[in-house]
């Protein structure tokens, strides 16, 4: 299995009779279906494993589960062009003007007529589910396509209870303080060689900086007046991401050396390979999150 190359994370209650056996029942009844010939778009579960067909891959008591959104790709400028077409024939051959609603509709007419022969653009989202630990991880990277996995589960499930990750402490002013004094890193990270800096004050400016040593006095003295709001750092010699501020992780790869050193115990057979991904992947984020977010001052007390 290709590891997850985003990571938005959820705190979640699962159900007392949450198995794999009734998470595949309840997705089973929302499968993909590609879009029809009038529809904009459509999204259901897929099997997350090419080896397999259930729609729910569990081992070790994580559940990998894969949306697939189909969208019929319908540029703006065509509809425009069709549409303007069409109402300077209507005002040329009746001679009279073409108002909002009447163009609504013909705008419907435009869409319509077109979607058929529009190209098409899937997209897959995979999530794990840690019901003993409490979190949905979210292989993407913007929420608004995790929210579509998330509202695409509760449908399925009948309800589900979820909140985006919290912490105590602001992680920009901790992320801000690793940058101003390297005594302050914690214990298993250690800062890469790129970051972002925002702006505190009205006017917002951004700094991007790559390939330079973060802790040189020109990059420290913006901090005066900026923050850091994402910053690329090494977790334990095996994972490597760009952390933003809002606790997002993007660009998540295993460490050269991590890589190296699970090649020489790789199960030969795919699908014992595809299972040891996933229950690795549940055991490497078991680990990695509480030390993420001991970084910032643990979580706020549950209501």
């Amino acid at each position: 299995m290709n590891g997850f190359k985003n990571l938005l994370c959820y705190r979640f209650q699962p159900a007392a009779d949450l198995t794999t056996e009734s998470l595949e029942e309840a997705l089973s009844a929302h499968p993909f279906v590609p879009c029809g010939r009038q529809e904009l778009q459509r999204s259901g579960w897929v099997s997350p494993c090419p080896l397999a067909d259930s729609l729910v891959f569990s081992s070790n008591g994580y559940h990998l589960v894969s949306l697939l959104k189909e969208e019929r790709i319908l540029p703006a400028s065509v509809v425009r062009d069709e549409l303007q077409l069409r109402v300077h024939k209507i005002e040329q051959d009746e001679a009279r003007k073409v108002y909002k609603k009447e163009k609504d509709q013909l705008k419907d007419d435009v869409i319509q007529e077109l979607l058929p022969r529009a190209f098409s653009k899937r997209q897959s989202t995979r999530a794990l589910l840690m019901p003993q630990q409490g979190w949905i991880l979210i292989d993407a990277s913007s929420f608004n396509r995790g929210e579509l996995l998330l509202n695409a589960l509760r449908e399925a499930l009948g309800s589900l209870k979820v909140r985006p990750l919290a912490v105590n402490t602001a992680p920009a002013s901790i992320l801000t303080q690793w940058l101003q004094d390297a005594n302050q890193i914690a214990s298993g990270f250690e800062i890469g060689d790129e970051c972002e800096l925002r702006d505190t004050s009205a006017e917002g400016g951004v700094i991007r900086i790559k390939g330079q040593p973060l802790h040189s006095d020109e990059i420290v003295a913006h901090l005066e007046s900026m923050q850091v709001t994402r910053l690329a750092m090494t977790w334990e010699s095996q994972l490597e991401f760009l952390l933003h501020a809002d606790l997002s992780l993007h660009r998540l790869r295993m460490s050269d050396q991590y890589q190296e050193q699970l090649e020489q115990d790789r199960p030969e057979d795919e699908l014992a390979d595809f299972d040891a991904s996933v229950a690795r992947l549940g055991l490497e984020m078991s680990r990695l999150l509480p030390d993420l977010i001991h970084c910032f001052g643990g979580e706020p007390a549950s209501e």
